[in-house]
């Protein structure tokens, strides 16, 4: 996945600053293809476990395998994607190894002030009104999260030379407990919030019209996706992989219009490469405006249909 390579750029930005290397884990099965796909991305060591078990992810034979791998090897940093299965994973290593972990990172620095290096991890909390930084100073590795388009994929070198180095592989009925027979993808229909040029926003503030329906004939006219805030997903309007934020998709459209939200940090993390943002909101105090480049004061149900007849018109 894309985010596997994004945080590999930046493990590789991370080492050079702490003077250390980058190395990726890849476990499944024929992996030789994938192993020189992440060399090509900036890691220095590859290392391999291959099993035909392995195909899928299994949650307590990927822990047990990594844990080991890590308590050998002592590495300072640990990254992981913040996918579903990144969210099982991180914690189960995590607790394994007793180290922390902090999840779904917006933004990742090493802070050399002190006797060693620290990385230190902004993460969107405390009811979203803050950016804070959390750092593991006692336990190694520092473990983080990140969601797929926090970071840049870095661009693909393929005279970068790597180890591949396999791993044996020891698996027991324990580490089967639970097992994942299939995985099946759902493909989902229509424009894509983390591919289209243009994404309109839906927020809590249009909870009175109950749905976003006012707004997808903008969005059509726009030619663009429709997404949402963590209420409209909760409110059922927005399918899950329609949801912007710390907990839903990191994007960087060109246009973002977004609609009735209010602005907490953990929304507004999950567009911070928009290049233009524009925020229709009916409170002029709401925070939205203070990340936004146009900010329209007004009823969301007057303002829509105003653009709507003006981009007709055009």
């Amino acid at each position: 996945m894309d985010v596997s390579l994004e945080i590999l750029g930046k493990a590789s930005e991370l080492a050079e600053e702490i003077g250390g290397g980058t190395a990726a884990i890849l476990i499944g099965d024929e992996l030789s293809p994938l192993a020189r796909e992440l060399i090509a991305y900036g890691a220095d060591k590859v290392y391999l476990f291959s099993d035909p078990r392995l195909t899928y992810y299994q949650s307590d034979a990927y822990t047990r395998l990594i844990s080991d791998l890590l308590e050998k090897q002592q590495p300072e940093i640990l990254l992981l994607g913040g996918t579903t299965i990144g969210m099982d994973l991180a914690p189960s290593v995590a607790a394994r190894i007793k180290t922390g972990l902090t999840a779904h990172s917006c933004k990742l620095e090493i802070d050399k002030s002190g006797d060693k290096p620290l990385l230190m991890a902004a993460v969107p909390g405390w009811g979203g009104g803050m950016i804070v930084n959390i750092a593991c100073p006692e336990h190694r590795p520092q473990m983080v999260t990140v969601q797929q388009g926090v970071m840049e994929k870095p661009p693909r070198d393929d005279h970068h030379s790597g180890e591949l180095i396999p791993m044996e592989v020891k698996l027991n009925e324990r580490d089967f407990r639970v097992k994942c027979i299939e995985m099946v993808e759902t493909i989902p229909e229509g424009p894509q919030i983390d591919t289209s040029d243009v994404v309109v926003v839906g927020g809590y503030g249009m909870k009175c019209q109950g749905s976003l329906l006012p707004l997808e004939e903008l969005t059509d006219l726009l030619h663009g996706a429709l997404g949402g805030t963590r209420p409209a997903l909760d409110e059922g309007w927005i399918p899950e992989c329609s949801m912007i934020g710390v907990n839903g998709k990191a994007i960087g459209p060109k246009l973002l219009i977004t609609i009735g939200t209010s602005g907490a940090n953990h929304y507004t993390a999950g567009f911070v490469k928009a290049g233009t943002v524009m925020a229709i909101n009916s409170d002029p105090d709401a925070p939205i405006f203070d990340v936004c480049d146009i900010g329209i004061v007004g009823d969301a149900l007057e303002v829509v249909p105003a653009m709507v007849k003006a981009l007709k018109a055009l």
